[in-house]
This record gives C-alpha cells, sequence and structure tokens, in this order.
C-alpha cells in the first residue's frame, strides 16, 4: 500500500463498508440465464429465512418468495443502492459459483467472489467483497450467506422480496 495512505484508516472505512455490503452485495446478481443449465428452479418459493455475515456482523432477514421472484432471490438478493453484473455464473448439480463486480449510485466499486451448495430447501455460499477505496481495492473480506426455506406457505405479515 502506498506510504500516502494511512492503512489504518483504510481498513477502518472496510470493516464499516463490509457488513453493509454483505447484505446487499454477497448475491447481488440479476435473474436473467441463472436457469441455462437446469429447467427447474435451484430453490423453492415460500418463507425464507437468510442470514449475512461479515467482519464479525451478522445480519438475519425473513422475506416471502413468490414463484415469480426464485431466480432473483437465488441469484442475487436485489438492493436499491448497487446494480451488480456476474459474468461468472454457474448453477448445476447442487454447486453455484458467482463471480462480478458492483457499483452503487455514488459510484462506490465493489468486487464479488462466492461459492458454496444448495438444495431447493437451503443454500450456503462462502466468499468475499473486495471494497475500493483511495483508488485501491482492499483486500477480499470474507463473508458468508446462509438460507432456509421456513415453510411452503409465508405468515400473513410477511414482507415480500
Amino acid at each position: 500500500m502506498p506510504k500516502f495512505i494511512n492503512k489504518s484508516a483504510f481498513l477502518r472505512i472496510a470493516a464499516v463498508v463490509a457488513p453493509a455490503l454483505a447484505g446487499g452485495l454477497i448475491l447481488a446478481a440479476p435473474s436473467s440465464g441463472l436457469q441455462a443449465q437446469t429447467s427447474q428452479p435451484p430453490v423453492l418459493p415460500g418463507y425464507w429465512e437468510y442470514t449475512t455475515s461479515a467482519v464479525g456482523s451478522r445480519d438475519t432477514e425473513q422475506k416471502c418468495v413468490r414463484p415469480s421472484e426464485i431466480n432473483r432471490f437465488f441469484g442475487g438478493l436485489s438492493t436499491r443502492r448497487y446494480q451488480c453484473t456476474y459474468p461468472v455464473r454457474e448453477v448445476g448439480s447442487g454447486n453455484a459459483r458467482f463471480e462480478g463486480s458492483c457499483v452503487s449510485r455514488s459510484g462506490r466499486q465493489v468486487r464479488v467472489r462466492l461459492n458454496g451448495t444448495y438444495q431447493p430447501e437451503s443454500f450456503s455460499f462462502r466468499g468475499g467483497a473486495s471494497v475500493r477505496a483511495a483508488g485501491l481495492w482492499s483486500p477480499y473480506i470474507p463473508a458468508t450467506i446462509t438460507a432456509r426455506r421456513i415453510s411452503a406457505q409465508c405468515p400473513a405479515n410477511a414482507e415480500y422480496f
């Protein structure tokens, strides 16, 4: 790292940004092309709980996912803050791998790498995000997302995906 960049400040920025990015970016992929390798959706619709973890921070949410939203849900938790593209998307036979980049409305850039396994009622991905700050890319910050289908039916007060 160049001497003119304060390493401590850079690491503090990465530590603050990583948890926010983990939830919204770790799977923030567009839905097109997800089923290229299979005719069945990778996971089932219903009431899901998913937990994101990065840099010691955990966040758990529950959402109802409609059949029409399965590809968007599995292929990427959509976010209002980031537009992501994943040139590398390999999904099939219970394994998935995603690599891509995201850009926020303000121009913040993030690289994302994920891989893991899935079943119709659960998935687990490990990987990380690298944040561009002060013109440099941070090392990949470890992150995970795990999800499980709680039920086929959503409660009346459920928040939709």
